[in-house]
C-alpha cells in the first residue's frame, strides 16, 4: 500500500469544489469551494493547495450523461485537468462523477433548511469534491 496525498477537483462554470485524500487511510475531505470567473480557475488558491497538501495524484471528476454520453461540460473539465497535469507537474486520473452533486445534496439536506442557496452550492461542490475522490479511492486500492 503507497501513502500518496491526492487532490480531487469538482470543476464547474461558477465553482470549483476540491476534496484532498490520503492512500494510506483511504479517506478524503472537503477542503475548498473556489469561484470561478470568466478568465477560469483561481489559480493562485490551487497554487496555495497544492503547495499545502503536496498531492503526488489529482483526481478530477468527468461529468457524463445519464446514458453515458459526454456531457456538455466533458471538454472544459478536460481541458481543466490537462491544465492541472501541466501546471502542477502532476499525474491526473479521471472519474465518472455522475450524479456526484446531486448525491451530495442529498446528504446535506439532512441539516437544516436556512442557509441560503449561494452557501448550500458551496457546501455541496465541496462535498461532491469529496464523493468523487472517496468513490476514487474505493475502487482504486
Amino acid at each position: 500500500m503507497t501513502g500518496r496525498t491526492l487532490l480531487g477537483f469538482d470543476y464547474g462554470r461558477k465553482r470549483i469544489g476540491i476534496a484532498v485524500g490520503q492512500e494510506i487511510t483511504s479517506t478524503a475531505k472537503g477542503l475548498a469551494t473556489l469561484n470561478t470567473t470568466p478568465e477560469g480557475p483561481d489559480w493562485a488558491a490551487i497554487d496555495k493547495l497544492v503547495k499545502e497538501w503536496q498531492p503526488q495524484l489529482i483526481v478530477v471528476g468527468m461529468p457524463s450523461n445519464m446514458d453515458d454520453r459526454p456531457h456538455k461540460l466533458h471538454d472544459e473539465v478536460k481541458d481543466f485537468g490537462n491544465k492541472l497535469a501541466e501546471r502542477y507537474n502532476l499525474p491526473v486520473e479521471w472519474i465518472d462523477e455522475k450524479l456526484s452533486s446531486v448525491e451530495a445534496e442529498q446528504q446535506l439536506s439532512g441539516g437544516p433548511q436556512s442557509k441560503k442557496r449561494k452557501q448550500d452550492k458551496a457546501q455541496i461542490d465541496k462535498l461532491a469534491a469529496q464523493l468523487i475522490l472517496q468513490s476514487y479511492l474505493n475502487t482504486n486500492l
